[in-house]
């Protein structure tokens, strides 16, 4: 007699499917990176103090957030989060920052703090969003479906970031507006999910016989050698996506003198194989192991991290597409692989893996400073090295 398979109730996860996109909007830092280097004339380093303003947050509030959920519920949080990134997105829009792509000639230092501000808070609902984002998927998700159904809210997320990619070029080509429309355009889809959020009814998956999570609960969980390893995994991964978001249109520009629509090739070649890898990633995961599965992307990325550097630009091209298809399950297999092995843990597991983002602020600052010294392919040596990691922490998991 064939069991019947448990369904996703459409309209229950619609709206955190919606929170997924929404959270993508803090991956715009990536883009941002290259395009605040041009309009504020700004050195590899100083540009990618965006990257360490949008994801310092992830470091410094994860971990009490994952303790508050544990108080307070779910829907508090992502409430939350969603009024955070939303603040940090109207802050430019009442200083002007935003219209005509002229507006920015006269780009100040005061502007660029400005916006480094905004920026910041932005990173802070972003980080809110993910620790909430993660777990509650779990709570919406049929037994069996939580590693597909984490990668398909991943290939959500990463539409939301691909429009920091997509957006600012057509922007300027048809409606001579400048990159800072993205404020006004992030700000409004958040609203929706804010009101779409608080329309539907859910319920917490809570168990009460366990102790309630604890700021020492949750970094007593990193003696356990397995959970730091899974946790440094997290860290170095995203600061080899961000390093990668940020560094392929400078790439573009500076190696292969590729200027008009530079952002759209870097989203063609990098952000678009993430999205169709984690769309195709949520149905693999369906037949295969996700501890395989991890071992195969992880090993696709540092094929294509070794290939960029043989400095032809077909190769490069190639080998940027298979580093996006090598990221793009990366994160949330990790993230379920860990949650999956202790589950009553999931709150501050979430809390200390969704701080371990705090890698995409440290280590796109590194690949600039290197690239500041060498040139900007050999920047790429960073994010290579994360990848180094990434797969020692996969062929140990595997053996585990």
């Amino acid at each position: 007699m064939n069991k019947i398979k448990p369904k996703i109730n459409v309209v229950i996860t619609a709206p955190i499917f919606l929170a997924f996109l929404c959270m993508g909007f803090g991956d715009a830092v990536g883009p941002l990176v290259s395009l605040v280097k041009e309009s504020f004339g700004l050195t590899n380093f100083q540009a990618q103090l965006i990257s360490l303003s949008g994801f310092i947050m992830f470091g410094l509030l994860s971990i009490p957030l994952g303790v508050l959920q544990d108080k307070r519920g779910k829907k508090f949080i992502m409430n939350l989060g969603l009024v955070i990134a939303f603040i940090g997105l109207v802050i430019p829009i009442i200083n002007g920052m935003y219209g005509p792509v002229i507006s920015f000639e006269d780009a100040t230092q005061g502007n660029f703090v400005l916006l480094l501000f905004a920026i910041l808070l932005l990173g802070a609902g972003a980080t809110t969003l993910q620790v909430v984002g993660n777990p509650i998927m779990r709570d919406v998700s049929p037994e069996g479906k939580y590693s597909s159904n984490l990668s398909f809210a991943q290939a959500v997320k990463a539409v939301g970031s691909s429009l920091g990619f997509v957006l600012p070029p057509i922007a300027v080509q048809f409606f001579n507006l400048g990159w800072s429309i993205l404020f006004p355009i992030y700000s409004i889809l958040i609203l929706i999910n804010l009101f779409w959020f608080n329309a539907v009814k859910f319920e917490e998956k809570v168990d009460h016989s366990r102790q309630a999570a604890s700021f020492r609960s949750c970094l007593l969980l990193l003696k356990d050698k397995y959970v730091l390893m899974m946790v440094m995994g997290i860290f170095f991964y995203v600061g080899a996506e961000v390093s990668m978001s940020s560094g392929v249109p400078i790439l573009l520009k500076e190696k292969f003198g590729i200027e008009e629509f530079g952002l759209w090739i870097a989203w063609a070649l990098f952000f678009l194989p993430i999205l169709i890898g984690r769309f195709t990633g949520g149905i693999i995961l369906r037949y295969l192991k996700p501890a395989l599965f991890l071992l195969i992307t992880v090993i696709m990325s540092l094929l294509g991290l070794a290939l960029m550097f043989t400095g032809d630009q077909t190769i490069t091209f190639i080998s940027i597409v298979l580093i996006g298809l090598g990221f793009a399950n990366i994160f949330p297999l990790i993230f379920s692989i860990t949650v999956d092995k202790m589950p009553d843990r999931s709150n501050e597991l979430s809390g200390l893996m969704v701080t371990a983002i705090v890698g995409g602020a440290f280590i796109p600052p590194l690949m600039g400073y290197v690239a500041d010294l060498t040139s900007v392919l050999i920047g790429f040596i960073i994010p290579l090295l994360a990848v180094v990691y990434i797969l020692i922490v996969t062929l140990k998991s595997y053996k585990i």
